[in-house]
């Protein structure tokens, strides 16, 4: 049996740096009004025409996690993709990261978790490579949300949330079963489905040609929709209990916490979970700030960032949680 650990990291985030004050030029909001709220500041959106795609971004971001771990492309035994956003209805973007690449005919698999896809994608390769049947599992967080955004006055309540951008880690085997990743936790509760969703195209219940019929520019199901508050109420509750749960499975306490990595869904959740677990600003990381909500990108953002700054260092007690759309939540312990 062996344990997983994250030995490399990258990012990637569009140049293109969109304001709350930017936003007041297309719908009815304000810097104070964003900021209130959500904490956001600012966010990247991709360039309209541009070359930035949930794929290429998450492959900038793969090509930094390979290079820092210190191993060849070839050494990667599977990919795991975690988007919301990907560039094709099918296929989802590993295999677009496995040619981008040039990584030999290893498997991809594709995660459609949402918030909680990059939890969710370490969870799956931390399995792998305890089971021994990898040794080497890339796994990426892309989202390009701006392309899908209602950027209008009835749209705002979602729009000036979410960011674009990519993150990845490369996970690898590690002997020492104290190290690495100690735990993931996983949970869903689909009876809330519909509190935060995007309802079209709808396969299910709509047929392409009824929607290419319907050709209807009012037709709002075709952006994102979020039940603000009641997500926040089971976000701060979820939050907290997947955190301890993973605490104590491995008889810690909220005292061994070095750093938490919360998914950046919303800065007044996160500073919700670190007045309850009674958390230094040195001991929580957020980004939202300055990049938004990028839903599947934003753990493995701020995790970078945050090992870029000095503030993940060896033996450090890390622990990542997200919560979001499934609704899904999830936390993984790390022994750095």
């Amino acid at each position: 049996m062996y344990n997983s650990k994250i030995i490399g990291l990258g990012y990637y985030v569009p140049d293109n740096v969109v304001t709350n004050d930017d936003l007041t030029k297309f719908m009815e909001t304000s810097d104070e009004w964003i900021q209130e709220r959500t904490g956001i500041q600012q966010r990247r959106w991709a360039v309209e025409g541009g070359e930035d795609t949930t794929a290429t971004m998450g492959v900038k971001a793969a090509k930094v996690a390979i290079e820092r771990a210190g191993i060849d492309k070839d050494d990667i035994d599977f990919i795991v993709f975690a988007t919301l956003s990907p560039d094709y209805y099918f296929p989802g973007p590993g295999v677009q990261v496995q040619k981008a690449l040039d990584i030999k005919t290893v498997g991809a698999l594709d995660i459609r978790n949402q918030c909680s896809g990059f939890v969710y994608g370490i969870s799956v390769a931390d399995q792998y490579i305890k089971s021994g049947m990898y040794k080497n599992v890339l796994v990426i967080g892309s989202e390009l949300h701006s392309k899908g955004l209602d950027k209008t006055t009835r749209g705002r309540g979602v729009t000036v949330i979410f960011g674009d951008g990519a993150g990845a880690a490369v996970l690898s085997r590690e002997e020492d079963t104290t190290k690495g990743i100690l735990s993931t936790h996983l949970h869903s509760q689909g009876e809330h489905a519909e509190e935060l969703s995007l309802m079209a195209p709808g396969m299910g219940k709509r047929w392409v040609s009824d929607i290419l019929a319907d050709n209807n520019p009012e037709d709002e199901s075709y952006f994102p929709y979020m039940n603000g508050q009641f997500v926040f109420k089971n976000a701060v509750v979820r939050f907290s209990e997947v955190i301890m749960e993973g605490l104590m499975k491995n008889n810690l306490t909220k005292e061994d916490i070095d750093l938490l990595v919360p998914h950046q869904a919303n800065l007044r959740i996160s500073q919700f979970i670190q007045g309850k677990f009674r958390l230094n600003d040195d001991q929580v990381y957020n980004n939202i700030m300055t990049y938004g909500n990028t839903t599947a990108a934003s753990i493995p953002i701020a995790l970078t960032e945050a090992w870029e700054q000095g503030k993940v260092k060896a033996g450090d007690l890390v622990v990542l949680a997200a919560f979001g759309s499934g609704f899904t939540w999830g936390s993984v312990i790390i022994r750095w």
